[in-house]
């Protein structure tokens, strides 16, 4: 769409090459955003921005890595000049299982891509939007990270995290010219589900009083909302969008 509030900004994405990143990309990119599909799985992330146009790339990022960081926020600068808004949306749900039969390992993985990696995202970007005056961050949390899902220790540890991290750093910026917003969504229809078995999926579902699970367009518009200038008065919040599961 021509004329938008939103048009010339550029925006970064994790998780991009699928999923609700990916929803979230094309959602920016209708709005004129140039926006850079940022994922692990470079390869799909450049072949998804080539299905939504000239003003989306694909780039290589492991969110675990500063320097990876360092280097795809850089690529982004390079090519549009600036960054002005950051969706830290990149996660994986972990294996379902009680935590006394988890390794350290296991842990460590989810801790490292979902809360890590989103700390790891504010800090590089930050000081770009600082020194511009402008920036909009969102970071992808989840319902588990509110209410604790059983089964998922590990997942609902680290989007705690992402709450109480997006609160903070909201704080830290909040004048100067840049909001920091979290989202929280229930069970969502993509991929990530066959990480986890039918029993939690269905344990999940029976908590949404809408009684089905969410679309990734759905989470998608709200993003598109909290990453652009028509919010003006929201930061260090959390945006349930969980079928009526939280009310709170």
């Amino acid at each position: 769409m021509e004329g938008t509030s939103q048009e010339g900004r550029v925006a970064i994405v994790t998780g991009a090459a699928r999923g609700i990143g990916l929803a979230i990309a094309r959602r920016l990119a209708q709005d004129g955003v140039k926006v850079a599909l940022a994922d692990i799985d470079a390869q799909t992330a450049h072949s998804a921005a080539a299905s939504l146009g000239e003003q989306a790339t694909g780039v290589s990022l492991d969110v675990t890595n500063p320097e990876s960081w360092d280097a795809a926020v850089g690529q982004v600068a390079s090519r549009w000049g600036r960054v002005d808004i950051l969706v830290n949306n990149a996660g994986i749900a972990g294996r379902s299982a009680p935590i006394w039969e988890l390794v350290v390992e296991e842990w460590r993985d989810v801790i490292n891509i979902d809360l890590t990696g989103v700390f790891l995202g504010c800090r590089t970007v930050l000081p770009r939007m600082i020194d511009r005056g402008y920036g909009r961050i969102v970071n992808v949390a989840s319902i588990a990270g509110k209410e604790g899902n059983p089964n998922a220790v590990p997942y609902s540890a680290a989007k705690s995290g992402v709450i109480g991290l997006t609160k903070a750093v909201a704080k830290e910026v909040a004048t100067k010219g840049i909001l920091v917003n979290a989202v929280t969504p229930a069970v969502i229809a993509t991929e990530i589900l066959k990480q986890v078995s039918d029993e939690h999926i269905a344990y999940m579902t029976s908590k949404i009083p809408m009684g089905r699970v969410g679309q990734p367009e759905e989470v998608a518009e709200l993003v598109r909302f909290l990453c652009s200038d028509e919010l003006t008065f929201s930061t260090g919040a959390v945006f349930d969008i969980s079928g009526g599961r939280a009310t709170y």
